[in-house]
């Protein structure tokens, strides 16, 4: 199983937006090295929803429930959606001060490539992320 992190602008489309509807076509990715990431997420795999804007914090899980497929409105062909479903929110939205505190994360792309809209994570720092998210 996959883990990775999706950004999105909450105005635009939040973690709560996600519960209310069940269900949502991850689309408008048009970076060459994000759809590469898009391109490898599977079914199944978990997603840290992570709020960008003038939130930057991570508010969420949510779980890939259909494989890339091409995206409709793209006649090139080239890119790719997935359909993600909640999970859970965190207890406490994990803000990007608190993960740059840190030295552990110091290499993770959320850091290096602050542009970079959909990413891999690494177990021991998705375990790193859950405990802040759900720490009381």
């Amino acid at each position: 199983m996959g883990l990775w992190l999706f950004k999105e602008e909450p105005d635009s489309y939040s973690f709560a937006d996600l519960q209310r509807d069940g269900s949502a076509t991850w689309d408008g990715v048009t970076n060459a090295l994000a759809q590469k990431h898009l391109r490898a997420v599977k079914s199944g795999d978990l997603v840290f929803f992570y709020h960008t804007g003038d939130e930057k914090a991570v508010a969420g899980v949510m779980r890939v429930s259909a494989d890339p497929r091409p995206a409709p409105d793209d006649e090139t062909g080239k890119r790719v959606v997935v359909t993600v479903e909640p999970v859970r929110a965190f207890a406490r939205p994990v803000p990007l001060a608190a993960i740059k505190a840190q030295k552990r994360f110091a290499d993770w792309e959320l850091v290096r490539l602050p542009r970079l809209s959909i990413m891999p994570v690494q177990e021991d720092l998705w375990q790193a992320i859950e405990q802040m998210g759900t720490a009381g």
